[in-house]
């Protein structure tokens, strides 16, 4: 499989007035096309700031981010929104869903930005999307009449219905119960499945790292394995019984 996605000596710093706060402290990962992978590990990891630079929505202090072959610290900020655009979607934690659009508004507004389909192409599309995530129904709706579950579904069919090559989604089951959450899973993996769509997401959660087909381990900035879903999980287990016991 080609790569997709390479991580070489990444270092990112931020400065909080005298004092830097290291976040990522020499990271190095790869991710093949195709892959279904999850950056695992507590809050304060490093997993967020990694999948903010894969997803060009920040830049690295120093080192490699380069996605689809391109290295994105010599793109120019067209270059970097046409590559956002066209390349990825991204499920934030907090769904960003605009909250004056209806969901089918929500969904289409990528689309619009891309200036690629006609209006009957593009009511295709969101179509299509909102009847994969279940939420055809509720077209019309805005998004403080839909639960976290519907929300976070709106999110992953607007981060999908440009058809990108690369999904990232942060934390994509945090705060929905554990029903919703293993849909959400069920859906990513079922068009990973059927379209070769990259997933990259972040977890601490067990449950959902064992979807995986592998799982790499952040702690304090730095990449300290990668491992099965099997490993990952049998791993998480043991560190929350340690700190039980």
């Amino acid at each position: 499989m080609d790569t997709i996605v390479s991580i070489r000596d990444v270092v990112k710093e931020y400065s909080l007035g005298k004092v830097v706060v290291p976040a990522l402290r020499g990271v190095n990962l790869e991710v093949k096309k195709g892959e279904f992978i999850s950056i695992a590990g507590p809050s304060g990891s490093g997993k967020t700031t990694l999948l903010n630079l894969i997803g060009c929505v920040d830049t690295a202090t120093r080192g490699l981010v380069s996605v689809t072959g391109q290295d994105t610290a010599q793109l120019s900020e067209s270059a970097l929104t046409r590559l956002r655009l066209n390349t990825i979607g991204f499920i934030f934690q907090s769904f960003n869903l605009v909250s004056v659009l209806t969901v089918y508004q929500n969904v289409e507004f990528p689309l619009l930005l891309q200036r690629k389909l006609n209006g009957a192409q593009r009511k295709e599309r969101v179509t299509q999307l909102l009847t994969q995530v279940g939420l055809l129904d509720h077209a019309k709706h805005r998004p403080n009449e839909l639960s976290g579950g519907q929300r976070q579904r709106v999110a992953i069919a607007r981060a999908l219905v440009a058809d990108p090559q690369i999904v990232l989604a942060d934390e994509p089951t945090a705060n929905l119960d554990s029903a919703t959450g293993a849909a959400i899973i069920d859906l990513m993996k079922e068009l990973n499945h059927t379209k070769g769509t990259t997933f990259i997401f972040s977890t601490h959660d067990h449950r959902v790292m064992q979807h995986a087909q592998s799982v790499v381990r952040l702690a304090d900035g730095l990449i300290s394995g990668r491992e099965t879903a099997a490993q990952a999980v049998a791993h998480s287990l043991g560190v929350e019984q340690a700190k039980a016991s």
